[in-house]
């Protein structure tokens, strides 16, 4: 019978999800020569080889990707072990790692961890600013214990599987102008088509934030947004709007919280559009400390309320 080293099999893991020795060393704080001579030994452990060459890198064998199917089930079993044998005992006690956008880490998580270290003080609590494709990997991998991702209208994101989905805050878009502009003076909603020949504000190429504007632009107001600036910092994109006049269309968590007189903050004229926050987690059980915290993050987005805007 081969007895089988759970920490290599994590590294047999990382290896399969994250694709190089360099990027498992990264992730773990190890050094790649360190992770490829475990491997090795576990290559010894199992009797098969589990690496070869592929390039300047290496690759799982038949073996190795076999091994690492089995290693995602008995490292889930370990796991869930642990979090049904702390919850026996009652204690609330331990490290959870949690990770978010921007605004949801400011408005979400860290008001969260402060409460976590007055009412559970022998928890550990560390956020990250992640978004969800950058924490996939440790999310599946035990690296990363929960993540708040987002969701715009008519821009699903994949449900991957072994995780779950729970939606977490349901919240508007709104448009964001300088309070100078000719439509933002008349107050009320403005309509996307009336600003086609606007300069506009979005996060990077690739990200839902930047599909949606542009698909906004298109199906509502019928052209193709001039997207001169691109930041995903939601201050950086307000910061452009009171100082350039271009317009940006974010959500009501980004916004300040307190009515700025730089910022005309509107509706949109021709229909609502809105961004959903779901928590994400592993399928399985969850440990007394990771329960804790979200039940924390729940109450705190109950809690949340929307941004005063400029009349």
């Amino acid at each position: 019978m081969v007895a089988l080293d759970l920490r290599r099999l994590r590294l047999l893991r990382e290896l399969e999800e994250r694709g190089t020795l360099g990027a498992v060393a990264l992730a773990l704080g190890y050094s790649p020569s360190s992770v490829s001579q475990q491997l090795s030994v576990l290559e010894k452990e199992v009797g098969a080889r589990l690496l070869e060459k592929a390039g300047r890198g290496v690759r799982l064998t038949d073996a190795g990707r076999l091994l690492a199917q089995h290693a995602r089930v008995l490292l889930a079993a370990a796991e869930a072990a642990s979090a049904d044998l702390a919850a026996l005992a009652g204690e609330v006690r331990g490290t959870v790692r949690a990770g978010g956008l921007q605004s949801v880490a400011r408005r979400l998580l860290v008001p969260a961890v402060a409460r976590m270290m007055v009412e559970h003080p022998q928890v550990r609590t560390e956020v990250s600013e992640l978004e969800l494709e950058q924490a996939l990997p440790g999310l599946r991998l035990g690296a990363v214990d929960l993540v708040i991702s987002d969701e715009y209208d008519g821009h699903p994101r994949p449900r991957p599987a072994g995780l779950r989905f729970t939606l977490l805050h349901e919240e508007p878009l709104k448009l964001v102008l300088s309070p100078g502009h000719r439509l933002a003076k008349r107050g009320g909603p403005i309509a996307l088509s009336m600003l086609r020949e606007e300069v506009w504000v979005a996060s990077a190429v690739g990200t839902g934030h930047h599909d949606m504007v542009v698909g906004s632009c298109r199906s509502i107001g019928g052209y193709e947004p001039d997207v001169r600036h691109r930041s995903s910092d939601a201050d950086v994109q307000l910061e452009l709007v009171r100082t350039t006049g271009a317009v940006a269309l974010l959500p009501a968590l980004t916004l300040p919280a307190a009515a700025d007189p730089a910022l005309a903050i509107r509706d949109i004229a021709e229909e609502k559009l809105g961004r959903r926050l779901f928590i994400v987690l592993r399928d399985g059980s969850s440990a007394p400390a990771l329960s804790a915290f979200l039940a924390v993050v729940t109450e705190q987005a109950r809690n949340l309320t929307e941004p005063k805007t400029k009349a």
